[in-house]
């Protein structure tokens, strides 16, 4: 199964719950740093596999905060009036782009999609703040040194890894909690809330000690913080839809709940989103 066969299931799935047609798709954005091709986008592979003939499709390349950048963007193209019906996806196929020499990194990476209508509504539910950032400085700690135009493949590539998912667990797990925290906290309060008001944190899906340091940060009880990463790993920019789906079919999420959403990804790049439900 390709990524876009897996964006394209999440698709079907969101379309389906929210009894929306396929032809009222204004804009289809995939996050995945996993695509079929190096070109064309995934988005226009799942668009003409779902038959989204009116939408406009492209990806977005944020790695882990794939989907809560997709997220973003839908939100403010709907808010400025140029689309009024969006999904947001957020699909890897890691298996594909792991290094199974590498214990450090084989053992945490997953496949998975998931997705998100967003539609124009002005019941003053839906999604009320997002925040996106990113330091380029830091990319060594979690990259893909192979494959690009700076170190394209060559004859004699000697497949050491390179163009597999590298990375400095230590310095990621110091950067995330802390940029996360803050990014967490920014959404929470350009909503006028406080931590308290949060029902549900539903964070990416790295690390439990992660997890965990950042709920404490936070003030948040871990009864507060949706985790599945046991059952998938680390599905990279799927991981927060991915969990957002099952808390929400769980009956973990109820109406009128505030939903924080925050990840953190190769880039490094960050990111978090505050919904009510």
């Amino acid at each position: 199964m390709h990524s876009s066969d897996m964006a394209a299931q999440a698709c079907r799935n969101a379309l389906e719950m929210a009894h929306c047609d396929n032809q009222e798709i204004d804009l289809l954005i995939v996050g995945t740093v996993t695509p079929d091709y190096r070109l064309p986008s995934t988005a226009c592979v799942v668009q003409e596999k779902m038959g989204l003939s009116n939408a406009v499709a492209f990806d977005v390349a944020a790695a882990c905060a794939g989907f809560i950048n997709s997220l973003s963007i839908a939100r403010s193209f709907i808010e400025t009036g140029v689309y009024n019906k969006v999904l947001a996806v957020g699909v890897e196929k890691l298996s594909a782009f792991t290094n199974y020499k590498d214990r450090n990194t084989c053992v945490l990476f997953g496949d998975a999609a998931g997705a998100a209508l967003l539609v124009r509504d002005d019941s003053g539910h839906g999604v009320m703040s997002t925040f996106l950032k990113s330091d380029g400085r830091l990319r060594p700690l979690l990259w893909s040194k192979t494959g690009g135009t700076v170190n394209p493949y060559t004859p004699d590539f000697a497949y050491d890894g390179t163009d597999k998912i590298m990375m400095n667990g230590s310095d990621v797990f110091r950067v995330a909690v802390r940029e996360m925290s803050k990014a967490a906290l920014k959404v929470v309060a350009d909503a006028g809330l406080q931590p308290s008001d949060i029902s549900l944190v539903v964070p990416h899906q790295a690390n439990i000690r992660i997890i965990e340091a950042l709920a404490k940060r936070l003030h948040v009880g871990m009864d507060r913080v949706f985790m599945n990463i046991e059952k998938y790993g680390n599905t990279s920019s799927a991981s927060v839809p991915l969990a957002l789906d099952e808390a929400n079919r769980q009956g973990r999420i109820n109406p009128g709940d505030y939903v924080l959403m925050v990840a953190f990804g190769g880039g490094l790049i960050w990111g978090s989103a505050l919904v009510k439900w």
